[in-house]
């Protein structure tokens, strides 16, 4: 049999505590192997037994979720879900918490916060499992390599930036938010456009496109309905609705709409990139990054289909090699790369 993966819950609310022990032990893979209110209480707890998975709130007594994080990192690198508050400084908390390393994040209403967890639970115990299977490292720094050649910078107001004849579309879920950092950080502002799926819940999107437009070069922000693929700028898609690429006339623009979720996931890559193969078709490029299960695999594989250039992370630099490795045994991923070399296959797919 399985080893049983071994959980410490750290949170505050007693009510959040007692719930987190229901789910846990309703599960035959899972073990409560403690709880804790606070992070200085789970500290004396994890140095009888150290957990395999730790479920952890970001605003908390005594010390806060962050600086518990961090020093989770620098001394015994754990796979942490975090569990965060829909508000402005949760979600601001959480978004440097996966900077800090955590590898998910599921959230919790401040108001029927019983309701809200019991309608998330499978979400919650499918985090649970992705964590568990997550590599970590004690420090995860963004990637440095030579820099990506740049060119004359282009005003990056709309209607001043270019439109772009190839588009880039990117999917990626566990491990994604530092590995979309490591790759937009490096690029030049003549990339073509870039539309992005990362699985992030509803809120945390918006906050995390203006988290990276600080730290890039290029524009990054959340995608609306209607927006104009521009050469220069990633548009990552909304949480909690799908994002499409259509053509309309001589430009690209993305359609995000309410609908069920594909795959689980809502926004699903396999929405998005399905839309690029019929709208862009050999002149876009698919990227398929770290994350846990098969959300598009059969996009990528329709993508190259297509045409397209189609591309994988490898299992070496992947956080969790579930999606990039479904992908590559349906055939779907041209070729293969590192993390490290995703930057530079992109600024040469605007090149040619």
């Amino acid at each position: 049999m399985n080893k049983s993966i071994q959980i410490l819950v750290v949170d505050d609310s007693a009510l959040v505590r007692q719930f987190m022990t229901e789910v846990i032990a309703s599960q035959p893979d899972m073990t409560l192997l403690a709880t804790a209110p606070d992070p200085i209480a789970a500290m004396a707890k994890m140095q009888k037994q150290w957990p395999d998975v730790i479920l952890l709130d970001v605003e908390m007594p005594k010390m806060d979720g962050i600086t518990f994080l961090k020093q989770i990192m620098a001394q015994h690198p754990t796979p942490v879900v975090i569990c965060s508050s829909l508000t402005e400084k949760g979600t601001a908390l959480t978004l440097e918490a996966f900077s800090a390393g955590a590898v998910a994040v599921f959230t919790k209403a401040t108001l029927g916060v019983r309701q809200h967890l019991q309608s998330i639970a499978n979400d919650l115990i499918r985090a649970i499992r992705e964590a568990s299977q997550a590599k970590t490292t004690t420090v995860r720094p963004p990637i440095k390599t030579a820099p990506v050649t740049m060119v004359t910078p282009i005003q990056t107001t709309h209607n001043l930036t270019r439109t772009t004849d190839r588009v880039v579309a990117i999917g990626t879920s566990t491990g994604g938010t530092i590995a979309l950092e490591n790759i937009l950080t490096q690029l030049p502002q003549d990339v073509p456009g870039i539309v992005i799926v990362q699985h992030m819940p509803e809120k945390f999107t918006a906050a995390f496109a203006e988290r990276l437009n600080g730290l890039c070069a290029i524009e990054v922000r959340e995608a609306k309905n209607g927006d104009r693929v521009l050469q220069g700028c990633a548009l990552i898609a909304p949480g909690g609705y799908h994002t499409q690429v259509v053509r309309n006339g001589a430009f690209y623009c993305t359609e995000v709409f309410d609908a069920p979720p594909v795959n689980r996931h809502k926004p699903s890559v396999d929405v998005l990139f399905r839309s690029v193969a019929k709208a862009v078709g050999r002149n876009a490029l698919g990227m398929i990054l770290t994350g846990m299960g098969d959300d598009g695999a059969r996009g990528l594989l329709s993508m190259r289909q297509a045409g397209a250039n189609t591309i994988a992370q490898d299992e070496a630099s992947s956080v969790v090699f579930g999606m990039p490795k479904e992908a590559i045994k349906l055939g779907a991923a041209e070729q293969i790369f590192s993390l490290n070399q995703m930057p530079a296959m992109i600024a040469q797919f605007g090149r040619r």
